[in-house]
């Protein structure tokens, strides 16, 4: 395959992960990687699709995590490329394989920074059709909330990619609202 889309991701993250909230956040990190995308000038769905593979041997694998993740997706075709931003994400926890390109970067940053979000919509009544940048500020400066999320990564990631924190919750806020409902993050009834 030339490059990865995303039926393709769906269709290959479906053959490891069956677990309710690991497809919940593959949907989140896409949704924030297609907003990425756009704010670079890069091609939405192509990084869409890698955000929903990353985590391809996550569930099968928690404890041996991209170690079983490059051979069968080279086998399945996916671009040595893609290949590459899904095990970047890895940097410093698992791996060695340093972020060295927009999507590799944003990767590497929207993978904990969603689960804050995600965590921030829950808990308003309007979910994240309302959450704006100084709300979401407030919940990350509190280091008890959503307190799995690795916010020393986040804000690597955002050093990285030569932006602040500010800007880069912006767009990853924007990517998640324009899925509110799939990412089950719309207004509660």
């Amino acid at each position: 395959m030339e490059k990865l889309t995303l039926e393709e991701a769906k269709r290959l993250n479906a053959t490891m992960v069956t677990e309710d909230h690991l497809l919940l956040h593959a949907a989140n990190v896409s949704a924030c990687m297609g907003a990425f995308a756009e704010h670079f000038g890069e091609d939405k769905e192509h990084w869409e699709a890698v955000g929903w593979l990353h985590d391809y041997d996550f569930e099968k694998f928690p404890e041996e995590h991209l170690q079983h993740t490059e051979e069968p997706l080279r086998q399945a075709g996916v671009p040595e490329e893609d290949i590459r931003a899904i095990l970047c994400h890895g940097y410093t926890l698992r791996n060695d394989v340093k972020p060295e390109t927009l999507m590799e970067k944003s990767l590497f940053t929207v993978d904990e920074l969603s689960g804050i979000i995600q965590a921030a919509a829950r808990m308003r009544p309007m979910g994240i059709t309302d959450l704006e940048v100084p709300s979401f500020m407030k919940k990350f400066k509190d280091k008890k909330f959503a307190a799995k999320c690795n916010r020393e990564l986040i804000l690597k990631g955002c050093e990285m990619l030569g932006m602040d924190l500010r800007e880069v919750s912006e767009i990853a806020i924007r990517g998640m609202k324009a899925h509110a409902d799939e990412l089950r993050l719309g207004p509660k009834a």
